[in-house]
């Protein structure tokens, strides 16, 4: 008896409507937030600066008052410092040009120093001004970080993570909350399409399981008359060819999403097996099949990784040369990655025709099923099954003939 699954609970909903044109005045906005932030920084940042350009202003104008670069002496001026030149036999004009040059002198060095020392305490202002922006630009971005991470896990179909993002009504729990809710509705599709393909896979698999094991009595039977042996053979061939069908059906439908059980396979001991279950069939076509399988073993599902690697093995030996054709199987890792190559000889094979091999029920020349071939489902599950586990296929030409198959999968 099927489980109810338990009821899924809707993300909290924002305190205001945004399809409603009016919106609250007073509403935390991150434009609100920023703009008071980032104004305030400055006006922090100017108030300090200002103060500190007061008070080396204030000690440079007490130097300059307390330290005079000369001196007076029983009615004599006596210079206190080498660049304040005084005349011996000064008369009241030149002394007091020359006390004025020596005033004006040291008010220039005094400024010298106040800029120098204002031009550190930018640097040290700039210096804290950026860390702190820094900081604070983390802390109002971070809600985008913790979105991010949660799609990211949603990439993989965990599909039951939500952002449930607290804080403030603004714009961005307003997109958390909106992507919760788009969420919640994947998760009752994918949810519906599993149990789509559990049903369908029971439906159908059923009459024609019946129908072949009624052909095969039908068949066993001596006494019957040739012609209905005959139409028994082409029912059951049919048969066959459906419940191929559905069988490809279901497994690319179910091969599409992300693959979360994953133990080590070795793409060679995968290999080695679809290469003895079309033994058989290649020694009737007269394909040799040859190459080295170097281990290479990657995390996904055995059994699906299997299918890849028989699907493209048989299609090298089904579409290949009358005569003296070959098939090489290879593994191997590169760069990081387990690679499983799958090169036969065959018919020239144009460039733009490579894109319409992965298309579902599309053969090279062949719009639609109607060959002994295959249902035309072999490719378009090899890249679905090699997408779900992280990787790619690459199809390409073969110089004289054939098809150069490349299934790349990371470690």
């Amino acid at each position: 008896m099927a489980q109810t699954p338990a009821p899924l609970h809707a993300p909290p909903k924002p305190t205001w409507d945004p399809r409603d044109p009016v919106r609250p005045l007073l509403r935390p906005t991150i434009r609100i937030r920023l703009t008071l932030l980032y104004g305030g920084m400055f006006l922090i940042a100017g108030i300090l600066l200002l103060a500190i350009i007061y008070l080396f202003t204030a000690q440079a104008l007490r130097d300059s008052t307390s330290q005079l670069p000369f001196k007076v002496v029983s009615g004599t001026i006596t210079p206190t410092t080498d660049w304040c030149q005084l005349p011996t036999e000064p008369n009241t004009e030149t002394l007091s040009n020359a006390v004025t040059m020596c005033l004006r002198h040291q008010s220039d060095l005094a400024l010298d120093d106040l800029l120098r020392r204002s031009l550190f305490a930018l640097l040290g202002l700039s210096i804290i001004a950026f860390a702190f922006g820094f900081a604070m630009a983390g802390r109002v971005l971070s809600p985008l970080g913790r979105i991010t991470r949660t799609a990211r896990q949603v990439a993989g179909s965990d599909l039951s993570r939500r952002i449930e993002l607290d804080g403030p009504d603004d714009e961005l729990k307003e997109l958390a909350d909106t992507f919760d809710e788009m969420l919640e509705r994947l998760e009752r599709a994918f949810s519906a399409q599993k149990r789509f393909v559990a049903n369908a896979s029971h439906e159908l698999r059923t009459p024609l399981a019946i129908n072949r094991t009624l052909l095969e009595v039908q068949l066993s039977d001596p006494a019957a008359p040739v012609e209905l042996q005959q139409l028994g053979k082409t029912l059951l061939a049919t048969n066959e060819r459906s419940e191929q069908l559905v069988e490809g059906l279901l497994l690319l439908a179910r091969s599409d999403n992300q693959i979360i059980e994953r133990k080590p396979v070795d793409l060679a001991e995968v290999a080695s097996r679809a290469i003895d279950q079309a033994h058989a069939e290649a020694e009737a076509k007269g394909v040799e099949i040859r190459g080295e399988r170097a281990l290479a073993v990657v995390q996904g599902n055995g059994v699906l990784l299997e299918r890849i690697a028989l699907n493209l093995v048989q299609n090298a030996v089904r579409y290949n040369l009358p005569e003296g054709g070959w098939a090489e199987v290879t593994t191997e890792t590169q760069n990081g990655q387990a690679v499983l190559v799958v090169t036969n000889t065959g018919p020239v094979v144009p460039a733009y025709e490579i894109d319409n091999l992965f298309e579902p029920f599309r053969r090279l020349r062949q719009e639609r099923t109607g060959s002994d071939k295959g249902v035309g489902l072999g490719l378009s599950i090899a890249r679905s099954v090699a997408r779900a586990h992280g990787g790619r296929i690459i199809a390409e030409p073969r110089e004289g003939g054939g098809l150069v198959m490349r299934v790349t999968l990371p470690i």
